[in-house]
């Protein structure tokens, strides 16, 4: 009799592991696939959005835009037409978080770089500092990749109210004025449709890492 088992011990072991994998894929072939949600005003922190959207509950879109990037060129709406793209806001003589997100942003940019379908963007929220020139030398010294990241200056009312009206980023209210100062950590991933689909923490690399699998769910679904 043991002779009998020890025959067969290696087919029972080998049978014991395939029968796991076979349960485990059909496990899995049976969860419903992840989604991300499409953020709504009235769905975000009230503090982060315009007092005029915050009961918006859909249809919400960023709006059109006409910025110059660090090479004196317009960059628009249609710059990222078709396209997932990961945005957020800065500026280049900030002494804090901003080195923090700018080196995250670099990093995913290393990661997307064979991704042809999804783009970085980054606003200056001082852009009567940021210049095209200082822009272009920040972004030498960040290693930005001009195909696939934008930095973009221009006129401060239009990048305050994306930040509050399209972004729904920042917690400083502000149309754009003299004074005016918003500041967030936030990375906000859009989807083609221009939607927003996700919201993280710059600083953070646990926050980075869900990004990067967030963006992976969102791509995955143009594929089915």
């Amino acid at each position: 009799m043991l002779t009998f088992f020890g025959k067969y011990k290696f087919f029972g072991i080998v049978l014991l592991v395939l029968s796991s994998v076979i349960i485990y894929l059909f496990y899995n072939a049976l969860q419903p696939p992840k989604k991300l949600p499409v953020y709504q005003p009235s769905m975000v922190n009230p503090e982060l959005v315009d007092s005029t959207l915050q009961y918006k509950r859909k249809y919400h879109t960023i709006a059109d835009f006409s910025l110059i990037n660090q090479n004196g060129e317009t960059v628009t709406q249609d710059d990222y037409k078709d396209k997932i793209y990961i945005a957020d806001f800065f500026f280049t003589t900030c002494p804090t978080i901003c080195p923090i997100m700018t080196k995250n942003m670099a990093d995913i940019q290393d990661r997307i770089e064979n991704e042809t379908e999804v783009l970085l963007l980054s606003h200056s929220v001082t852009p009567e500092i940021d210049s095209v020139g200082q822009l272009k030398k920040y972004a030498r010294e960040k290693g930005v990749n001009d195909a696939k990241w934008n930095l973009v200056t221009g006129d401060k009312k239009q990048i305050y109210e994306l930040a509050r009206k399209s972004y729904l980023a920042v917690k400083t209210d502000g149309d754009g004025g003299p004074f005016d100062m918003i500041h967030t950590e936030n990375f906000i991933l859009v989807d083609k449709e221009r939607q927003v689909r996700g919201f993280y923490d710059g600083t953070n690399k646990e926050e980075i890492e869900r990004l990067m699998r967030d963006l992976k769910v969102l791509q995955e679904s143009y594929t089915k």
